[in-house]
């Protein structure tokens, strides 16, 4: 006799309170319609970006700007390199041009120069980062992958270390919002929403926002509110950092769910404006993450 087993499946609704910049970003940001959702806050977002990047620098130009960018905040002689966290003199950057000795670090681009599409992009200070020379080497063009502890390379792709891993994530998020140079060629969106929300946003990230926005005139949205990729793509929760104009809560707006109790592996959702839907199994195991527009059924 044929068998009919059925699974009863919890849904989650998140609805999406609409941002407030703080008050020193919101003129920045003032093009921007934050009640936006999903791909329509992305477009929105990047044609700000895009419009907002006036200086374009050459790639020799970076030495003027970058180790001020990645200034070690307790010691101002100092930068601080990716991946290995160490503090180094400033003045032991890699160049034909420098004279100081010895030369112990280089430029480390985390979206590597050579998958870039976008000629301007390979000398944007948001994607470069102050580097030790053999870890940059030993880094390469690999593509990140999930890991743990410290940085190193893990069967031909590269994990960058607990501490870095939300900084990575937000660079390779700017470049994709900038650039529109794609993730899969350096991981996976998923990994890096998840490494977005378990590292916020450091001192040094914002340092860095903050420097080189004076420099290109271009921000980096996800590290001025990594929230803002929750809202674009889904995915694990990321932190809030603006006010909203309420709170973000479980919403009772008018949802129709069928049939119920689920059989089989279809469902289907209708509700009458823009939410994040997460399905759970009876086992409290997320199933499901997406995005709907306003009347559509999935």
């Amino acid at each position: 006799m044929k068998q009919f087993y059925l699974l009863f499946l919890f849904i989650s609704v998140l609805s999406f309170a609409q941002l407030t910049p703080p008050t020193k970003l919101q003129a920045y940001y003032s093009g921007v319609d934050f009640s936006l959702t999903g791909n329509n806050l992305y477009n929105d977002l990047a044609f700000e970006v895009i419009a907002s990047h006036t200086t374009f620098l050459t790639y020799s130009q970076r030495h003027n700007y970058l180790y001020d960018a990645d200034e070690d905040l307790s010691n101002t002689s100092n930068v601080i390199l990716i991946y290995s966290g160490e503090s180094r003199n400033e003045n032991e950057y890699e160049s034909g041009s420098n004279t100081y000795l010895p030369q112990t670090f280089n430029t480390e681009h985390v979206y590597p120069r050579s998958l870039l599409d976008n000629s301007n992009a390979e000398a944007d200070l948001h994607l470069l980062r102050s580097c030790d020379i053999s870890t940059n080497s030993s880094r390469g063009n690999d593509p990140f992958t999930s890991g743990s502890g410290n940085y190193g390379s893990t069967g031909g792709a590269w994990y960058p270390g607990d501490d870095w891993r939300g900084d990575v994530a937000r660079i390779i998020m700017y470049v994709n919002l900038r650039y529109n140079e794609p993730f899969s060629d350096v991981g996976n969106l998923n990994l890096f929403l998840e490494w977005n929300a378990i590292d916020p946003v450091s001192p040094l990230e914002d340092q860095r926002n903050s420097v080189i926005s004076a420099v290109q005139g271009v921000r980096n949205p996800f590290i001025d509110n990594p929230y803002l990729a929750t809202v674009i793509w889904g995915g694990t929760l990321a932190e809030n950092r603006w006010s909203t104009l309420s709170v973000n809560n479980v919403s009772n707006s008018p949802l129709k769910l069928y049939p119920n109790p689920v059989k089989g592996n279809e469902v289907y959702i209708v509700s009458n404006q823009e939410i994040l839907v997460e399905v759970f199994n009876i086992l409290g195991k997320k199933v499901k993450t997406q995005s709907m527009t306003s009347n559509q059924k999935n």
